[in-house]
């Protein structure tokens, strides 16, 4: 294939499937990302003691945590070095079905990339994958209908974290009791 031409074997991208970052409490991040950015709470996963939540952004594009409660938390200006290590853990983009994962794997391989082969998530399935610059790279298809994504805390496949944060059950009754606070850091001007 000539660069910038599509054939079959050109992923047929779905934007952006998920953004995995760390979160120190997963009930406060629940209480900000559905309280105040009202983004609706689409799946609840659980591995062993970890939390894995995914908020929606748009059909099938979302923002996920991952709960590690000894996570630092800390904030940095927007285009700023730091030396600290942030809570960005990886990118996923979107694929819309098993197939095209597949045809994805195998245009990593003959590129002399390596890649996982697919896991499954039961609410996705993934590979994994690296790019040029070491950035852990993810792609995923939706194994339910992107139609079905929404807060339905019934819904034992979509939500299966089986010890759910508290703001998931105030959710379930209507109302927040509190939704959590934010500050821009402070830039130090002097240097």
């Amino acid at each position: 294939m000539e660069h910038g031409l599509i054939d079959e074997t050109t992923p047929r991208w779905g934007g952006i499937h998920h953004l995995a970052m760390i979160t120190p409490n997963m009930d406060e991040t629940v209480r900000f990302y559905c309280g105040v950015l009202e983004m609706p709470l689409v799946t609840t996963l659980r591995a062993g003691s970890m939390r894995h939540y995914f908020f929606q952004l748009a059909p099938g594009n979302t923002i996920a945590f991952f709960e590690v409660p000894d996570a630092e938390a800390f904030s940095k200006p927007a285009g700023l070095m730091t030396q600290k290590n942030l809570q960005f853990d990886h990118l996923s983009f979107f694929l819309p079905t098993e197939e095209d994962l597949l045809l994805l794997a195998e245009r990593l391989k003959e590129a002399n990339c390596e890649v996982t082969g697919v896991v499954d998530h039961t609410v996705i399935r993934s590979i994994y994958f690296h790019d040029n610059n070491g950035i852990a790279l993810e792609a995923s298809c939706w194994t339910v209908e992107i139609t079905d994504l929404g807060f339905n805390p019934e819904n034992e496949v979509l939500f299966a974290d089986p010890e759910p944060v508290p703001a998931i059950e105030e959710l379930r009754k209507g109302k927040l009791k509190h939704m959590p606070t934010s500050q821009l850091p402070k830039l130090d001007h002097s240097a």
